[in-house]
């Protein structure tokens, strides 16, 4: 990077400084392409002889819409997940208002891929798949067991889990969709017994996951925890749209259900019904057809103009032929 883009990332270094002391410099600053509700920057930390890679998100949404955890939540959230074993970047430091940064934070950096078709390239020409399913239920099983009284989530209300909420959220952009309709119709005939809610991720999919040597090396993006049914959180990663044409592999295109259902149990996560699941993945379609209507919403109407968001519009109709396809022989 040239020195004239270095010195645009004056506030970063020194909020770096302002942390580590005045010697540590930033080096090797990268700007991922990639990310829609934040600005993700990578850089070398460097203190001495000690040299670190660093990553700093900034949220990009500030909307009154958003349904998003901020920085400071994410980042206490990643602190216990990190203390409680569950593999999360390394939480380094919350930015402060005096950094001029933003809503943001900076976390250490994870070498793996995320891309979701490139990891199911490589699970199935190495036929690793299944086991890949079972880690991922036993990441899941853990993550559920964390102590939801550790946390802070019982006090912020129900804004992104409840099927009312949704609807609501839904109702608000006054943009009729027959199949969403439909889908919301389903879910209040068929509400599931209560369960005793569990620390969710609420975004763990493929797309999320950080992969190297067919591990999972880090659970990306907290920005959508809450409190909740286990439930949800492998019925939204056995949705559809997280399988990438795969629709044979319920598991994010490379796994089976049956598979993740038994490691999650066996490593101590509560016995789940796979039409419990079902359940789930109708509700994280609609919650999905949701969040794209609002970043839809804000490219037309808001202050989010950009074609990445402009497309969440198509994306809508794309997630309403998923929704049919789950709802195929569920629906009375």
């Amino acid at each position: 990077m040239d020195s004239q883009l270095q010195d645009g990332f004056a506030e970063l270094r020194r909020a770096m400084r302002r942390r580590f002391g005045e010697s540590v410099a930033i080096e090797n600053i990268e700007v991922p392409s990639l990310g829609g509700s934040n600005r993700t920057v990578l850089f070398d930390l460097i203190d001495g002889s000690t040299r670190k890679r660093v990553v700093s998100r900034q949220r990009t949404y500030e909307g009154a819409d958003s349904p998003f955890l901020d920085a400071a939540q994410q980042f206490l959230l990643m602190e216990i997940a990190h203390r409680e074993g569950v593999p999360v970047p390394e939480p380094i430091l919350l930015f402060s208002p005096e950094d001029q940064l933003g809503d943001g934070f900076a976390s250490a950096f994870v070498v793996g891929e995320t891309m979701p078709k490139r990891i199911i390239e490589r699970l199935q020409h190495e036929q690793t798949g299944a086991e890949f399913t079972r880690q991922l239920g036993r990441v899941l099983a853990r993550l559920h067991q964390v102590r939801a009284e550790t946390t802070f989530l019982h006090d912020i209300p129900d804004s992104i889990d409840a099927i009312d909420a949704q609807r609501q959220r839904y109702d608000s952009y006054d943009e009729p969709h027959p199949a969403i309709e439909l889908g919301f119709r389903w879910l209040e005939r068929n509400r599931p017994k209560p369960a005793t809610p569990v620390l969710l991720h609420g975004d763990f999919r493929n797309g999320n996951l950080m992969v190297g040597n067919n591990r999972v090396v880090a659970v990306l993006d907290w920005e959508c925890a809450h409190l909740g049914s286990p439930a949800e959180d492998i019925g939204w990663l056995t949705c559809r749209p997280w399988r990438f044409g795969r629709t044979d592999q319920p598991v994010g295109g490379f796994g089976q259900l049956a598979d993740l259902l038994a490691s999650y149990h066996e490593a101590g996560g509560a016995a789940i019904d796979a039409s419990e699941v079902q359940y789930w993945q109708v509700f994280g379609l609609l919650r999905w057809a949701v969040i794209n209507m609002m970043q839809a919403h804000g490219h037309l109407f808001g202050n989010r103009r950009d074609p990445v968001f402009a497309a969440c519009g198509r994306n809508t109709s794309l997630i309403e032929y998923d929704l049919l396809m789950t709802l195929k022989g569920l629906y009375r």
